[in-house]
Parts: C-alpha cells; structure tokens; sequence
C-alpha cells in the first residue's frame, strides 16, 4: 500500500508508545516521517527524521517550529505527544498546571502554526490532535483531562478556519492502550489491569494500533469530507463511568 508516497508526516511523541506505532503505519504506507520527541525514534530507515525536542519547554518548540517552517515541508501533522499525571483537586500545583498546558495545548499551537504555511501553498493538509477519553471525566485527573479537552476544542475551531483551505483537523481520544505509559501503573498481566478490561464492552485493553489505524484514516488524502470530529477509540469506555485508570 502506498497511499501516503510523497507526504510528509510530523508526529510528535513518537519515540515510544501510539506515536512510534502510527509512526510505524505512516512508514509502511510510504510517508516520510519527521519524529519530535525527547529520544529518536528508534526505527531504521531513510524515511525517518528525528528532532529531539522537549515539548514541554516552549523555547524548545519555537526553535523547533523555527526550523520546520524554514527547512521543512509537512502535509500531516500528528499532535500525539502527551503524558498522564494523576492528581488529587486538592493536590494541584502550577508546575503540573504549566507542564501539560505546555505540552498538550501550546506545543499543538506552535507546531500547526509551524506547518501552516505549506499546507495552505499546496492546498491539503492533515491534522489529528490526540485527545483522550478522560475528558468525559475521570478521577485524579483534573489538568490532563482538561487540558485533552481544550484539543477537541481546537480541532473543532481549526477544522472551521482551515476547511476552506483544504486542511482537514480531526481528534483522536483514546480509552486505556497497552503503553509504557499505561503499564507503569498498572502492569499488563495484574489483576487490575484483567478487571478493567473487563469493564470494558469489548472486554479488552486497547493496543497502540487500534489508534493508530484510526489516525491513519483521519490522516488519509482520500478523506477530505471529514472534519472537526472526535473518534473515541476506547472499546467502549466513554460509555460508562471509569472511576480509576
């Protein structure tokens, strides 16, 4: 398969995890792809670029974005990056206020800004945001979920400026995926982790790439007509009440 030849892929977050697997899917299709991330992705081939980039510093990612807008050309852009912190309402800080607004809200707007200008020359471009289905509420995560939520928010408010230009922008909320990030709470063969599968309609954790089969499609040139939406990819999460990931 060969439907992304010629394009160019930025995902960020893509050392590890959903973003090294949709990484990995935009590689087998034949896109090249540009990794942002604290490590290189790990992954041999010539089609891969890495940029190593706090995405939590904000001069790290204007320097970054500086350097995409000058030397590079990017039709797709993944905002995948992102990390969990679990915390109490009463037990907020500003540093974790700060960190993930950094990271999930302000490093998105930097970064599309950065490859705005290519994508409206050519007339196409594709942006999936990565959400999560914590924005339906989950306990212990105040900040991540609201800071989430502010991407589906700008998704929707993108798609509307940028339609008209050719550039799709859609949002991805993940439910619980089998990652480092997930596992270190909570490891793969615990009993914990058996009986919150089983809280799950389809009886299962999700894996890296049932995500990213969903941004593949999101990411399509094909899929021009679908935009400012947001696929929960969650076996069913965001139906119920999980009171503990």
């Amino acid at each position: 398969m060969s439907r992304f030849n010629g394009k160019t892929a930025l995902v960020t977050g893509a050392s590890a995890g959903i973003g090294k697997e949709i990484s990995q899917h935009l590689l087998a299709e034949g896109a090249r792809v540009i990794s942002v991330s604290r490590r290189e992705l790990e992954i041999e081939s010539d089609k891969v670029t890495s940029l190593c980039v706090d995405l939590a510093d904000p001069e790290a990612v204007k320097a970054c974005a500086d350097h995409l807008r000058a030397s590079e050309q990017v039709d797709i852009l993944v905002n995948n990056a992102g990390v969990v912190r679990n915390t109490m309402l009463g037990k907020i800080t500003d540093d974790e206020f700060d960190m993930l607004n950094n990271l999930h809200v302000r490093a998105a707007i930097t970064l599309s800004q950065a490859v705005l200008p290519n994508m409206k020359a050519k007339g196409f471009g594709r942006i999936v945001n990565m959400s999560s289905r914590a924005v339906v509420g989950l306990q212990q995560r105040t900040v991540y979920a609201a800071t989430k939520a502010a991407m589906i928010a700008m998704t929707r408010t993108w798609a509307l400026e940028l339609g008209p230009l050719g550039i799709t922008v859609n949002a991805i909320a993940p439910g619980p995926v089998v990652t480092d990030m997930l596992t270190t709470d909570i490891p793969e063969e615990s009993d914990k982790a058996k009986s919150l599968a089983a809280s799950l309609p389809t009886r299962r954790l999700g894996k890296a790439e049932d995500v990213a089969r969903a941004t593949l499609f999101f990411a399509d040139p094909d899929n021009g007509w679908v935009t400012g939406q947001t696929l929960f990819v969650c076996g069913g999460a965001s139906l119920g009440s999980l009171t503990s990931i």
